[in-house]
């Protein structure tokens, strides 16, 4: 399904833009003390008067000096701070060059401990549509940004998987998507400093300007930077598990009046172990145990990890920008070692046989992602035309040999089974995105956009059977598949705000058409298909202290392109892994009412969300030819209804205190193998989290989470109960130049868990142990101007999160 999309896409961004020239106004001056000494690095920010938007922004040297140049004439207002000191204001009416001359900064009555307690906090802000963590300047910023995921208020991470409201979000690093699948994203944010992190937005109504696969969204906010010079910090860290792990890296921020300029390297070196315990009970045609399979399995993964990133904007103007941007992640090394022993009993508990299996696999890959952006700012405040282009091109190879032997109850040698795979896929992404925002009024603001996507994708597998150390191929699971996508959108996005009342509203079209393509079989599955995507959101605000707000979006949740892929991965002889190419989108409804009380100190909500065409991957048990397959299914209708209570306030002045609750019910809809069922559960899950500081210049400071589930269902299986718990310090040395840190994650060594398939003819269970206890040293050093903040972001499309599918 060939289309000339890709000339669409990049003949899209040749735009005929204003070029917009400043004038060459400008303002200098000297920022001293009292005793007339200079103050150097001071921060000199330019707002306007109008709207206090930011300006320019530098900072002054070591002799005290600044100069803001190539002015636009207009009023004014000139901010200068510095840490320890008053801000100083002053209001201007530029029309001409200015000599501001000396500026004096009185020393700040407060104690530096006292500032300190203001900058260490962390504080939380729930809004409408999205709950904002702000971990600035905090002991969760001395981690990695997925140890500020697994902290943040309304976000869940079991077994590596992101979860927020029992679905998997999208994930974006300053509004931009990231160009990774799942498995990578965990790998980005682990091998990725916290250090420049500013908020994390967790967005449970995300607008009609998000992908309609957005139902939930998790934005994580860098610092901006506003003043001019470089800075850069180098970091190590030491985790030890069951086994050690060590990473590594750099980053570089530059900044002057035309180029930001940030890069990040990062190295990982990686050993991770899991233990794996599982029991299939066999059914006979009466649903009585016939063969019951006993296994224990012992999972190794080595990897070496290299993450290189950066952004380069450069400003032609004020009014205009042009950005370069790239995620780079290779995995040259990454082997994959499963050790599995499996007894089998006959109904009445004697052993009949057991086997041994050793799968080895050998992996290398790589995602390049590379976006080009352009931003216009039009001489209304607020009113900017954007526009975007990606690219990603991924490769990945996987060799896999497994062998099994087999032996009766008498420890007699019986046979051997043993087979070889080649796996290969190749895939590029391409998108191309126009937003428009047009403020109409103080209180009123429209927004249009379109964006087109293309993905094309070929995968081949060819398995070996190796009988006597010749290898012949098996047909049987042999084959190519080649997968096209693509999808054409347009949103529009209305906001209007009154004394007491907000309302916001959107609608999301998309036009979607794939195909895919089983090229040994022959045989071709297409979908070609449009929805339509309404959000709403509405907010009364009775006092201060209470308002009311409801809202509602429709989303789209598609299977990722491993899932649709047909091929068979063997783990051992009788599990399998396989896709289904029949996979159909998963269409969610979602309602929320909620109320807002103590000047959003309590937050109360209520909400009912549907899933239309549910995805899970269930194992299914064949009780003929006694072979479990895991394949991803289609359930009818997953229902899910809940309140949530959540409040966020301070015990003293040092410690502050999150804590959620949310009970909710899902029940599961659907047939399995032609007969229909559901089930349904009343589940917990519940979070409170503390941020402490200490000594006299707060520069210790502690975060302890404790995360806690209880029994919940996942496609009718039931997972069982789980407590999870991290805690991080960091302490500033060298003069704030260094910092020290230390985290614990698993602290009670609680975060295994069950999950049980017992329902119809379906009878098993597996206990996962994962290597989640550990702890971890970590050392940084800042160098350069340690007041700049960077323009780090990383970019996403939801495109590449359906890359590939977590590994069992």
């Amino acid at each position: 399904m060939k289309r000339p999309f890709k000339t669409f896409l990049f003949l899209s961004l040749i735009l005929v833009t204003a070029m917009g020239f400043a004038q060459n106004h400008a303002i200098s001056g000297f920022a001293e003390d009292i005793d007339g000494r200079p103050v150097a690095f001071a921060n000199v920010i330019l707002m306007k008067v109008a709207d206090s938007s930011v300006v320019k922004g530098v900072s002054t040297n070591d002799k005290g000096f600044f100069l803001l140049d190539k002015l636009e004439s207009g009023s004014y207002l000139l901010k200068i701070s510095y840490l320890g000191f008053n801000d100083d204001y002053k209001s201007l009416l530029v029309d001409q060059v200015m000599d501001l001359g000396i500026i004096v900064l009185y020393e700040s009555s407060e104690e530096l401990d006292e500032v300190s307690i203001i900058v260490k906090k962390p504080t939380l802000r729930k809004e409408a549509d999205r709950l904002v963590f702000n971990v600035e300047n905090t002991a969760l910023i001395e981690g990695n940004m997925f140890d500020v995921l697994k902290s943040t208020p309304g976000v869940l991470v079991m077994d590596n998987n992101i979860q927020v409201k029992n679905s998997t979000p999208t994930v974006y690093i300053n509004d931009k998507k990231v160009h990774l699948s799942s498995e990578e994203l965990v790998q980005l944010l682990e091998s990725s400093s916290a250090n420049s992190i500013k908020s994390v937005e967790v967005i449970t109504n995300p607008s009609a300007k998000y992908d309609a696969e957005s139902g939930a969204v998790i934005n994580i906010v860098m610092s901006k930077n506003l003043v001019t010079g470089y800075r850069g910090n180098v970091f190590a860290n030491f985790t030890q598990g069951v086994f050690p792990r060590y990473d590594a890296g750099m980053s570089h921020f530059f900044k002057n009046d035309k180029v930001d300029f940030f890069a990040n390297y990062t190295y990982s070196h990686d050993k991770i172990n899991r233990g794996q315990e599982d029991v299939i009970n066999y059914l006979d045609g009466a649903g009585n145990i016939n063969e019951i399979f006993k296994s224990e399995t012992n999972r190794n993964t080595w990897s070496r990890t290299h993450n290189f990133n950066f952004n380069l904007d450069y400003n032609i103007n004020e009014k205009n920008t042009l950005s370069l941007s790239s995620n780079v992640l290779v995995l040259p090394y990454f082997e994959y070692k499963i050790n599995n022993n499996t007894n089998v009993f006959e109904a009445n508990q004697n052993l009949d046989y057991y086997f041994d299996a050793n799968n080895l696999s050998n992996d290398d890959k790589y995602n390049l992602g590379f976006d080009l952006n352009y931003v216009h700012q039009f001489e209304k405040s607020g009113e900017k035309l954007s526009a975007n282009a990606h690219f990603t091109t991924y490769n990945y190879n996987r060799n896999q040999n497994v062998k099994s032997n087999y032996f009766d109850s008498d420890n007699s040698f019986l046979a051997t089974n043993a087979f070889r795979t080649d796996n290969h896929q190749d895939t590029e992404i391409y998108t191309a995105k126009l937003d428009y925002n047009l403020p109409i009024d103080e209180a009123t603001n429209l927004e249009i956009g379109a964006k087109g996507s293309n993905i094309n994708s070929a995968s081949n597998i060819t398995q070996f059977d190796i009988v006597n150390g010749t290898e012949t191929i098996d047909p049987n699971n042999t084959n190519a598949f080649d997968y096209d996508e693509t999808i054409y959108a347009g949103y529009v996005n209305f906001s209007k705000d009154w004394e007491k009342l907000n309302l916001t509203t959107g609608l999301r079209a998309e036009k979607t058409m794939v195909e895919g393509l089983s090229v040994y079989d022959n045989v071709t599955n297409t979908q070609d298909y449009l929805e339509w995507f309404p959000t709403a959101s509405l907010n009364y605000t009775f006092s201060d202290n209470f308002s009311l707000y409801t809202n509602y979006k429709r989303s789209i949740g598609r299977p990722d392109y491993q899932s649709l892929n047909p091929f068979q991965f063997y783990l051992n002889d009788v599990t399998i892994v396989v896709g289904n190419p029949n996979l159909k989108p998963v269409i969610v409804d979602n309602v929320v009412l909620g109320t807002s009380l103590g000047q959003g100190v309590y937050t109360i909500e209520a909400y009912y969300k549907t899933y239309s065409n549910n995805i899970f991957e269930l194992p299914l048990q064949d009780n003929v030819n006694n072979i479990l397959t895991y394949t991803p299914l289609n359930l009818d209708k997953t229902v899910e209804y809940g309140i949530d209570f959540i409040t966020y306030f301070n015990v003293v002045d040092t410690w502050s205190v999150y804590f959620a609750t949310s009970f909710f019910n899902a029940e599961d809809q659907g047939q399995i193998e032609g007969s229909d069922f559901k089930k349904d559960l009343w589940s917990n899950y519940s979070v409170v989290s503390n941020d402490i500081s200490f000594l006299k210049d707060r520069s210790l400071n502690v975060n302890f989470t404790l995360v806690y589930l209880s029994k919940s269902i996942s496609g009718f299986r039931e997972v069982n109960e789980m407590l999870m718990s991290n805690l991080s310090l960091s302490k500033t040395i060298l003069k704030d130049k260094a910092t020290i840190s230390l985290a614990v994650s698993d602290l009670f060594n609680t975060q295994d868990f069950n999950i049980r398939s017992r329902y119809l003819n379906q009878n098993n269970s597996t206990y996962f142990d994962q290597d989640t206890w550990t702890i971890k040293l970590g050392f940084r050093y800042k160098f350069g101007n340690t007041n700049l903040e960077t323009n780090q972001r990383q970019v996403t499309e939801e495109e590449t999160e359906r890359l590939e599918k977590k590994q069992n």
